[in-house]
């Protein structure tokens, strides 16, 4: 038994050396593999960031894109301006309109009487005017006339008194006399005050231009232009959108009618990070493509302004961030930019479209977005209408003075 024992502690005295020397010989047989797989890998991870970090310095930091922009545009709204009921429609939803053409018209009976009338009452009032005007010349007769008669009463009573010495004129004569003076003078008085009072209305002006006569023509003038108002003018050339007025239906002073959006217009707001405005400025160059055609049409505009405060602030509940349940949101502004009109023009655009925008900060010369205003936009109405209503109210009204003059 003491051989057999001796036996296998040999036996196992031997497995435990080869056990240690596969152990000792495994580390080092697998060295050379694991190495080059770690140099691999880390090799890949230094080129990365350096072609990340070459990137960012040539290229990236210099651009800012977001594709959080939409298209914007003016959204006229068409109301009338006087109430009446809807006889004619000339335009409906997507027809594009010009500028001062004709879209809505309104029933014009109402407007048609009471001008009538307030030509007659400037007609009438002409001619009340030339009567002040002749008026005139008989005050002055009429004042010559109280004068004369003034001087032969102080004649007759001057004659009295002399004659009253000698007995043949009674006191009762010349006090006759001395009343009739005072009555003279009384009625040249009021016949004075007479003249005073007619020069008071006309002098200093001529029939056409009298108060009065101005007045009613201001009323012929103020009528003519609600009758022309009847009809509903296009303010601005554009698409028409959002039309809900019907024939027949009753209008008032202010009620939309319809919506014109003029498409030649339109702008785009990119909706930027706050961190990414450091570096914006006016004037800028954008790069912009729509979802509605693809990256194969890219549109070329600029950066014209910043919105005055962001989206949430303008919002109908904006947040209340001083609550005890708080967390940070990175905010966004809208950035105005406008689009190059040719490329617009070739290209149409619909409001709400979806665009991207890549701005480029390489020209930092422009003021910073959010600083100095840099632009005013002027829109105008076309008001060649209301010039032609104008004109032909003026030609009117001096047709019907130079008529009531004759």
């Amino acid at each position: 038994m003491s051989e057999t024992k001796v036996e296998n502690d040999m036996n196992a005295s031997s497995n435990a050396e080869m056990k240690a020397q596969q152990q000792a010989a495994a580390p080092n047989g697998g060295t050379p593999k694991r190495k080059k797989a770690m140099l691999a890998i880390a090799t890949v991870f230094a080129v990365a960031a350096i072609g990340w970090g070459a990137y960012y310095a040539l290229y990236s930091r210099f651009y800012e894109d977001t594709d959080n922009a939409y298209v914007q545009g003016n959204v006229v709204q068409v109301t009338p301006q006087i109430a009446g009921t809807v006889t004619k429609i000339y335009a409906d939803d997507t027809n594009v309109v010009k500028a001062g053409q004709p879209l809505v018209s309104l029933d014009t009976a109402d407007a048609d009487v009471a001008l009538a009338q307030a030509e007659a009452q400037l007609a009438q009032t002409v001619r009340e005017v030339r009567t002040l005007y002749a008026s005139q010349a008989q005050s002055s007769a009429n004042v010559a006339a109280r004068e004369a008669e003034l001087a032969r009463a102080k004649d007759d009573l001057a004659r009295r008194k002399a004659l009253s010495g000698s007995g043949a004129v009674s006191n009762e004569e010349i006090r006759h006399a001395e009343s009739a003076v005072t009555a003279a003078e009384a009625t040249l008085t009021a016949s004075k005050e007479q003249l005073a009072s007619g020069k008071a209305l006309t002098e200093g002006t001529t029939v056409a231009n009298h108060p009065n006569v101005q007045r009613a023509a201001g009323r012929v003038q103020e009528l003519m232009l609600a009758q022309a108002r009847s009809t509903v003018f296009a303010p601005v050339g554009g698409e028409v959108a959002k039309r809900n007025v019907q024939v027949g239906q009753r209008v008032t002073p202010g009620a939309p009618l319809m919506a014109i959006v003029p498409l030649d217009q339109v702008w785009v707001d990119a909706n930027f990070k706050e961190s990414q405005l450091r570096e914006m400025h006016v004037g800028q160059p954008v790069k912009l493509t729509a979802d509605v055609y693809g990256g194969k049409v890219e549109y070329d505009g600029k950066i014209v302004g910043m919105g005055a405060g962001t989206g949430s602030a303008f919002a109908l509940l904006p947040a209340q961030n001083a609550t005890g349940n708080w967390i940070k949101v990175v905010q966004r502004v809208p950035v105005r930019i406008a689009i190059d009109r040719k490329e617009l023009a070739e290209h149409p655009l619909r409001i709400g479209l979806s665009m991207r925008a890549v701005v480029d900060l390489h020209d930092q010369s422009g003021a910073p977005v959010g600083g100095t205003a840099a632009n005013t936009a002027t829109m105008t109405a076309d008001s060649a209408a209301v010039a032609s209503i104008d004109a032909k109210a003026k030609a009117r009204v001096d047709s019907i003075i130079a008529t009531n003059l004759k």
